[in-house]
């Protein structure tokens, strides 16, 4: 644990309150502890650094811990960056998408290996956009406001929302509201917006939320909350092929993993959540066929629950921090060694 003053730590907390922190800090004490007691300095990646609110207080709290900081936001890793200045020697950023495994790798200290190679002793994802994206209106995530139809993570390449709209066909369209947004009324949607568009293209918030309050009865409008919340949530999922990223980043963070090490996912819609759960359930099932007295040798479970399930974010941490309502936090640990 960290010999810093209380000022110190008042210091690094300020500002933003991460979803979770103290239980953040909480499952990932003992890899701390245990990489002290093996005589090494442990190293933590942070896939999805935002502003580095996470990132922050656990170098506040451990003196020897070094993190890896990854985002494909430019602005949010120079943002972090700055922000972590008091941190310089223990923290690397580096500008990629967290299932970027070659730029991941890259980035780790030159000791953070094992027998099998590059070696992590934990990995945070906290999925989902970031606050930074949320309240920076010009990005185009907020139903709320008034911006260009963008909602890229990185906004220097790929096609934006706008993109999506003004291309895709009906079924497409009707497909990824329907099962990213989970919105009833994904096919009156898409098809008025296809008609809209032989007008003129969508390109701003303002002229989709009107469209959707146009297209959605108005009974349904009054019990299923904003008519632009499934909307753009499902937009910003196709934009930034985020379930590709999260099915590819939980398998091959936990294949990183050293022995003792683990890895924390913060999930806040479903998809994402099943995806890691899927994941998670098959690392830590034997795969020893059933009858079998004995476990076969190469066949027993790789890692093991921390968390029973998914734990969610009580009433207090909801008062304190109302985004993280839905979150939904996994958590295992590696029991077996990495084969080289």
């Amino acid at each position: 644990m960290a010999a810093q003053s209380d000022a110190d730590r008042a210091a690094a907390r300020a500002g933003h309150i991460p979803v979770l922190l103290d239980r953040t800090i909480e499952l990932f004490s003992p890899v701390v502890d245990a990489a002290a007691s093996a005589g090494r300095r442990p190293v933590i990646v942070d896939g999805t650094l935002g502003l580095g609110g996470h990132t922050s207080h656990l170098l506040a709290e451990f003196d020897d811990l070094r993190i890896v900081g990854v985002d494909r936001d430019p602005e949010a890793l120079d943002l972090a960056t700055r922000r972590l200045t008091a941190y310089r020697d223990r923290f690397t950023p580096v500008h990629a998408r967290f299932d970027d495994f070659d730029a991941v790798t890259a980035g780790l200290p030159g000791d953070s290996r094992d027998g099998a190679g590059p070696a992590i002793d934990g990995v945070l994802l906290d999925l989902g956009v970031s606050s930074m994206q949320l309240d920076v209106a010009e990005r185009g995530f907020a139903y709320s406001v008034d911006a260009p139809l963008d909602m890229r993570m990185d906004p220097t390449t790929g096609q934006t929302a706008a993109d999506v709209l003004a291309e895709y066909d009906r079924d497409d369209l009707a497909r990824i509201f329907r099962v990213y947004g989970e919105e009833r009324f994904a096919r009156q949607i898409a098809t008025r917006i296809v008609r809209r568009r032989q007008e003129a293209p969508l390109r701003t918030s303002a002229e989709l939320v009107e469209l959707l309050y146009d297209t959605i009865p108005a009974g349904a409008r009054r019990t299923g909350g904003h008519p632009g919340k499934r909307v753009f949530q499902a937009l910003r999922i196709e934009v930034n092929a985020e379930l590709e990223a999260v099915e590819r980043a939980a398998a091959g963070y936990l294949d990183l993993l050293r022995e003792g090490g683990r890895a924390v996912f913060m999930a806040y819609h479903s998809l994402e959540d099943k995806l890691v759960k899927r994941e998670l359930s098959a690392r830590t099932t034997s795969r020893t066929p059933a009858g079998l007295p004995v476990e076969l040798p190469g066949h027993g479970p790789e890692f093991r629950q921390v968390t029973r399930g998914a734990e969610k974010a009580g009433q207090a941490e909801i008062d304190h921090n109302p985004r993280s309502v839905s979150v939904r936090v996994r958590c295992v640990q590696r029991i077996d060694g990495r084969n080289a």
